[in-house]
Formats: structure tokens, C-alpha cells, sequence
């Protein structure tokens, strides 16, 4: 993605709105700041997979956290978690603060199998969505 790029909208991306005009998941305007991020990490087209957790909103604020993969040349993933904090009220409007970390190398089936037991641990009802990066980015 490069500058200037919308993350939000574009030839082969997503509508920002999913059925009932409800925000698609992973289209808003915190995941989209996160997704420009997390492209300065790592390249789009090596992105293997990104789970979405779902977003948390208080006190005027709104958190999304993402776990983002991508391969490894031993043929393991190595897993990044990326995180933002959007300001979506008040006088601070529009401030974000994004964070992306290179947290682990992993086989493929352990990094399914922590995201599968997530909601459990986290107590959420279901666990992160596996999306694939057109989610996020166009091609």
C-alpha cells in the first residue's frame, strides 16, 4: 500500500458497509489506520492471513486489535499483533494511536489453534475472524 492509498476503499476491496449499513469487518476508520501500519511492517502481498478480534468501544474510545501472519522461509508464520486506540468523540476526535509488534515464529497449526481458544480465554463469546488481506488491501 503505498501513500496516499485508502485502505478503505478501492478497486478489489470490500465495501466499507456490511448488511444493515453496519461497518464490514475490519472497515473503519481505526482499522483502516491500522492496516496502513501494519503495511509499513509487513508487505500486503506476503500477508497470509489476519484475524480480526472485535472491536472494543468506551468512554469515547475504540480499541481493535489484529493478529496478523505471515510466512516464514523455514515455512513456519511469523505472527504480529497489531493494535489501535481511535479517539471517537469529543474534541480529540480522529486521534489514533496504532501499534504493530513482531510477537512470534510459529507452525501454522499452533497459530490456529491459540486464535480458536482466544474467546475462551478472553471470555468473548467467538474468537477472532481468519480474513485473508483483501480484507484490508486491493490485489
Amino acid at each position: 500500500m503505498g501513500a496516499g492509498s485508502d485502505p478503505v476503499s478501492g478497486p478489489g476491496v470490500p465495501p466499507a458497509l456490511g448488511e444493515g449499513g453496519a461497518a464490514a469487518p475490519g472497515r473503519s476508520p481505526g482499522w483502516a489506520k491500522l492496516s496502513a501500519a501494519v503495511a509499513l511492517r509487513v508487505p500486503p502481498a506476503e500477508i497470509e492471513t489476519i484475524y480480526l478480534f472485535r472491536p472494543i468501544k468506551r468512554d469515547g474510545r475504540e480499541w481493535g486489535t489484529a493478529v496478523v501472519t505471515r510466512q516464514h522461509p523455514e515455512g513456519r508464520l511469523v505472527v504480529y499483533t497489531a493494535r489501535y486506540m481511535l479517539v471517537v468523540r469529543g474534541k480529540e476526535k480522529g486521534t489514533s494511536r496504532t501499534e504493530v509488534d513482531e510477537v512470534a515464529l510459529s507452525p501454522a497449526e499452533v497459530v490456529a489453534q491459540v486464535m480458536s481458544s482466544t474467546a475462551e480465554r478472553s471470555g468473548e463469546a467467538e474468537p477472532p475472524v481468519a480474513y485473508g488481506p483483501a480484507v484490508w488491501y486491493a490485489g
